[in-house]
């Protein structure tokens, strides 16, 4: 049985379960886990299949080792971890990216409304106060059409539609299916969190633009192939 934790924000953090997907993260996916595993027992990566060493570097350090064996996109690698999760028990399950665009600090913050019971989902924002930091104005432009998108499309009123930066309670998590394998999985899960009636906040949060997060991270021009993923899935579910 696990032991109780308590956070600086009261929450119990021992059934708290973070979901890493990881791909050819192998100069960085060390330093990304440890910020993590520093407060939270339960850390989950999963290499989607990576081309580097990054399972040899994880299975280096005090986590959950997860590994697709040929690359299946980063909403695949997410739902994988989130099956894991929950068949351990998680209460709360959250999401981060292995580049290191987050701050793990945010984490107990993101899952105060879930542990408080206000909310079945906790979504991070990058433009609610807290700094994005370094992010090109071209970047910005791309995410606010894809909040434009996302309240057309799918009637959710966010302000921030792909931070990788979220949390599910194990209701929410347990509905919640993401097919996209790749990167529309986003609006997906914001599509079903509509969809189902889910009670969702959004959390200010920050998000580091580095050299290595923006030539790793998606690109802008891949945000129209992204939109037509998101609606083909739409279609044919």
């Amino acid at each position: 049985m696990l032991a109780e934790q308590r956070g600086s924000f009261g929450t119990d953090i021992s059934n708290v379960w973070i979901v890493v997907p990881a791909y050819n993260e192998a100069d960085r996916i060390a330093r990304t886990v440890t910020s993590l595993t520093s407060s939270f027992s339960n850390v989950i990566v999963v290499d989607d299949g990576s081309r580097d060493g990054t399972f040899d570097s994880i299975c280096q350090l005090p986590v959950w080792a997860l590994r697709h064996p040929i690359n299946l996109g980063q909403g695949a690698a997410l739902q994988t971890g989130i099956d894991f999760a929950m068949r351990h028990g998680a209460e709360i399950v959250v999401t981060f990216d292995a580049d290191g665009q987050h701050d793990a600090q945010d984490i107990e913050r993101l899952i105060e409304p879930i542990s408080s019971a206000r909310a079945d989902v906790s979504l991070g924002s990058r433009f609610l106060g807290k700094e994005a930091v370094n992010m090109p104005a071209s970047r910005k432009i791309i995410l606010k059409l894809g909040v434009l998108f996302t309240r057309i499309f799918s009637q959710i009123q966010v302000t921030d539609t792909h931070n990788g930066l979220r949390a599910f309670s194990r209701s929410a998590a347990s509905q919640i299916r993401i097919t996209q394998n790749r990167m529309a999985h986003a609006s997906e899960i914001l599509d079903q969190i509509q969809y189902l009636g889910l009670r969702f906040e959004e959390v200010p949060v920050t998000v580091h633009y580095c050299e290595m997060v923006l030539e790793k991270g998606q690109q802008n021009s891949a945000a129209v192939k992204v939109a037509a993923q998101f609606l083909l899935g739409r279609i044919v579910r």
